[in-house]
Formats: C-alpha cells, sequence, structure tokens
C-alpha cells in the first residue's frame, strides 16, 4: 500500500486527473454538473451516493459513463435494479450445490456484487428483508459473509437510485448509510433544444458503438490513491483535532456546526453522529478535490444534500445555499 511520503509526490497530478476526468465526462450530458461533481467527490471518498428522481433523468446513463471512463473491465462493474422479488442469488451469486453437499454455504460470486469494484442499484429500496441486511453489511462494513466467515468485499465505489425514499422504518438503516443524496431532475423544459442535440449524439454512438467519454482522464487507482491520501492526512496529527486545526478554519467549522444544528432545529432534519462524522470527511474530500487546500465556506455546501426524505431533499438544498448566502 502506497505511503504518505510516495502519495506527496504524485496527488498534484492525481487532483488534476481527476478534476479533469470531472469535466470532461460532463461534456456529454446536460445540466448533470451537479450530480457528475457529487459522484466524484463521493468516488474519492468512498462513501455511496444516492440518486433520487423520476425515470428518464440521466440516473444509471451518468453512473455508466462514469465506470467506463475509468477503463474498468466488466468483472469490476455490477448492475442490478432491485424488486421486491429479488433474489439473493440474483446479487450475490448463486449457492454453490457441489460444496452445500459437503455441508457448506457458500456462493458463487464471479460476476456478482461482492466481488464488483463499483456498483450501482437501481430501485434500492424495492429490495426485500433476505437481501436488506447484507446490502448493509457490505455498505457499512465491507463484508461479506460465505459460510460463516466474514470476507472483504472488492467494493470501492457504490452508487444507488430510487424514484422516491420510503419511509418504512426497516429501510431507514439502509437510508441512513447514504449520507449524501442528490435529485435528479427533468431538465427538458428549460433545454429543449441541448437535450435534443446531445441524446442524438448518445444515440449515434450507442448505434456506432463508440465511448468518446471512455477516454478518460484519471484512472481508477488515481481514485485509490486520492482515497488513501485523504486517509493518511485526515490521521497524520494523530487526532481529530489536529486534522480540525490545519484543514478546517475555525470560523468556517462554526459555520458547519451552525448549519447542521439549524437544519436539525428548524428544519426537523435528522443527522445521525455517524453522518455527521462521514459528513466531515466529505466536505474535507470536496475541498481537497476542488482546491487544493483547506475547507472554506462554499464547500459546506455539501451539506445540501444531506436530507433524508424526498420532500426534505430540495427545501434543505436551497436553505443550506441560503444560510452560506451562496444564493
Amino acid at each position: 500500500m502506497w505511503t504518505l511520503k510516495e502519495l506527496e509526490r504524485e496527488i498534484d497530478a492525481i487532483r488534476e486527473r481527476i478534476n479533469r476526468h470531472r469535466r470532461a465526462l460532463d461534456e456529454y450530458f446536460v445540466k448533470r454538473t451537479e450530480e457528475i461533481d457529487l459522484a466524484t467527490v463521493c468516488a474519492c471518498a468512498q462513501e455511496p451516493l444516492l440518486f433520487v428522481g423520476p425515470p428518464g433523468t440521466a440516473k444509471s446513463d451518468l453512473v455508466v459513463k462514469f465506470v467506463e471512463s475509468l477503463g474498468l473491465g466488466e468483472s469490476d462493474y455490477f448492475e442490478y435494479m432491485l424488486t421486491k422479488f429479488t433474489e439473493p442469488s440474483e446479487i450475490l451469486g448463486p449457492i454453490d450445490i457441489d460444496l452445500l453437499k459437503q455441508g457448506r454455504f457458500m456462493r458463487r460470486t464471479k460476476g456478482k456484487l461482492p466481488e464488483a469494484k463499483v456498483a450501482f442499484l437501481d430501485e434500492i429500496f424495492k429490495s426485500n428483508s433476505a437481501i436488506l441486511n447484507t446490502l448493509l453489511t457490505i455498505v457499512n462494513e465491507r463484508k461479506f459473509y460465505q459460510d460463516g466467515e466474514a470476507l472483504p468485499v472488492a467494493l470501492r465505489m457504490l452508487f444507488a437510485a430510487t424514484n422516491d425514499i420510503p419511509e418504512q422504518s426497516e429501510l431507514d438503516a439502509l437510508a441512513d448509510r447514504f449520507i449524501v443524496k442528490v435529485e435528479t431532475r427533468p431538465v427538458k423544459d428549460d433545454h429543449f433544444s441541448e437535450l435534443i442535440d446531445a441524446g442524438i449524439m448518445n444515440e449515434v454512438y450507442k448505434a456506432t458503438e463508440q465511448k468518446p467519454w471512455a477516454r478518460g482522464s484519471a484512472s481508477f487507482e488515481d481514485f485509490l490513491k486520492f482515497k488513501r491520501y485523504m486517509d493518511l492526512t485526515l490521521g497524520e496529527g494523530g487526532s481529530g483535532a489536529a486534522d480540525r486545526e490545519r484543514w478546517f478554519p475555525r470560523e468556517v467549522f462554526a459555520e458547519f456546526r451552525r448549519v447542521v444544528r439549524t437544519l436539525e432545529t428548524e428544519d426537523k432534519v435528522f443527522i445521525s453522529d455517524r453522518k455527521l462524522v462521514k459528513l466531515y470527511k466529505v466536505i474535507r474530500t470536496r475541498a481537497f478535490l476542488f482546491h487544493g487546500g483547506a475547507v472554506r465556506s462554499d464547500d459546506l455546501s455539501l451539506l445540501g444534500y444531506s436530507g433524508n426524505r424526498r420532500q426534505e431533499l430540495g427545501v434543505v438544498q436551497d436553505k443550506v445555499r441560503a444560510l452560506l448566502g451562496l444564493g
């Protein structure tokens, strides 16, 4: 594994490649800069991202192009649309019958979620209880149980989508794992011509089997190195306080606290202790990726994606921007 000294020599070049990657990907979409930026930040932080919106708003297309631009092979990516009838074997792999006869409960995971480096789960909240607990373990602990033994999964980037966020208590734990949620809205009303133009070119690319976005600037390894660098610098001073003092200016941290408290008290947005810590980490990641330094007030705009319910998302985003004076 890379050391901090090794990464310090190339982190600026890695940052530049990842930023070039997100800007290049943006060229193939209409008004999806927000979603692409969040996907990039979450990929760097290795935190899951949830897209919330109606069908046909580029959710799966964005993820597919994002993955293809990293040059990953088919076996490294897993995509599935969940329904209440989805069987665990469809996600995790079929049970190995030969081993079962020997008294061992093992799944053949080749080409399934446990072996994927990047995954996209569509309609994730339609997963049934048989799948829910396994998903929670994979998302939260990056582990998968085979014959009672916890094994690490390859997953580093997880994207999911839903038309809505149901208010069923049994799904709250899974929803809380997605600390960043972004609405994907239709753009045809305000960008009719641009949407037609971009859509036609996408149809041409499909018909002629072209993938110009696949000539990405950044590699999957770049994202792994970026995450490793962030982990090492977060713990460099031996305490969270040391990281705050270096990378989170006192006045910006006070603003961070003020925005969180305002969302909780005025808008009744629940932010768990776990979610608060994760938000700090993702904000730090955004700041370093976008401008290579300490957290600034505009980096706190990421708090606008911390809503829990569909009806909260737009309200929270507008509220955070107003609190930060971002217009």
